[in-house]
């Protein structure tokens, strides 16, 4: 109820979801020690869509958010990615592991 997710308009994966709280938050920066429930949370959810669409191989996935002032948007929202090893070479960039603009 607090939580919505879609596809990302513009994929980067063949499945290639955003996860989004409904009350509006900031981005990661503004992200809290309170905020740890609902982050767990948008990652169970990111996951469980995964797998309501058929994609079950969890070790293969990439869930972040991009660190500002990399976002697109000021509301914070997962990006969950998968399979991982399907990226391409720019969105192996953009997605990057803890990298300077995508955090996991």
């Amino acid at each position: 109820e607090d939580l919505v997710c879609f596809r990302d308009i513009r994929p980067n994966a063949p499945h290639h979801y955003l996860v989004v709280p409904v009350e509006h938050m900031g981005n990661c920066k503004t992200l809290k020690k309170e905020h740890i429930p609902i982050v767990k949370r948008m990652m169970e959810v990111g996951k469980a869509v995964l797998q309501r669409n058929n994609f079950n191989d969890l070790n293969d996935i990439r869930l972040g958010f991009h660190w500002p002032p990399f976002c697109s948007i000021s509301h914070l929202h997962l990006h969950v990615l998968a399979p991982a090893s399907q990226l391409g070479f720019l969105s192996r960039l953009v997605y990057r592991i803890n990298s300077y603009w995508f955090i996991t």
